[in-house]
């Protein structure tokens, strides 16, 4: 007589209570990690506003974030305002660097004016920093950042990061190398028309000593990156124009 476990029956009943069962446990340590996840990322968002407009732990040559215990207090202590764009309006929110840059863009695109553009503005040593998230396409996946500026869209400070990018080509966005080049970098030409910055193969100044060019000096091997990041400064920064010519009109 054979063994009732050696039927088909039972392998199929066996493999679907396990699949039930481990089912259950994920969707249980997912639901119980929760909670966690979003703190983590709370904090993440923090720390890049703050990395953007130098307020961080560099040393001579590596990116470090603030701590993630002192995230929050010096999140309060720094950022004195979070604005939102929509339509035109501005109006504050207490959580606006919480806003889904991602899920925003999206709706930006079949319906510019329901998307909620965020502004941080922050003091540090006396002086006021405009930061705002930025957010594109790379190489294999999403690209995105925060950048600072002055009231003449003078970039202050910038953090990269990204999803895929390839390690030691275009995952050197977020390497301080990259990112401290856009420091004193004009958006803004000569007659007061937005132009971005143009990630550069080739530039003639790789040096970046000419900060009125708008172009950086590109990383070798990572021209699609580089051109997401070009391309996610153009499109998204040219947005808060407005804002900022309301700024010296007022």
């Amino acid at each position: 007589m054979s063994n009732k476990t050696d039927s088909n029956v039972y392998t199929i009943i066996f493999a679907i209570a396990m699949v039930i069962i481990v089912g259950a446990l994920l969707a249980f340590t997912a639901s119980s990690l929760a909670p966690k996840i979003s703190e983590n990322q709370r904090i993440e968002k923090q720390q890049n506003i703050l990395y953007a407009m130098g307020v961080n732990n560099n040393d001579e040559g590596s990116a470090v974030f603030v701590d993630a215990s002192e995230a929050q207090d010096l999140f309060s202590k720094y950022i004195t305002k979070q604005l939102v764009m929509q339509n035109g309006n501005i109006t504050e929110d207490a959580e606006a660097y919480l806003i889904d840059i991602k899920k925003q863009k999206t709706i930006g695109t079949n319906n510019p004016d329901e998307r909620k553009l965020p502004i941080f503005l922050g003091n540090k040593d006396g002086k006021t920093f405009y930061v705002v998230p930025i957010y594109g396409k790379g190489l294999w996946d999403a690209i995105w950042g925060y950048v600072s500026m002055d009231e003449n869209m003078v970039v202050q400070g910038a953090y990269f990061d990204h999803k895929g990018e390839t390690p030691g080509l275009g995952a050197n966005i977020k390497e301080r190398f990259f990112m401290d080049d856009f420091i004193g970098e004009h958006l803004l030409d000569g007659n007061g028309n937005f132009k971005g910055i143009d990630v550069a193969k080739g530039n003639a100044d790789p040096k970046n000593e000419n900060k009125t060019d708008n172009e950086v000096d590109a990383i070798a091997g990572a021209t699609i990156t580089g051109n997401g990041v070009t391309a996610m400064i153009k499109s998204d920064l040219k947005l808060y124009k407005p804002y900022f010519d309301n700024l010296k009109n007022n």
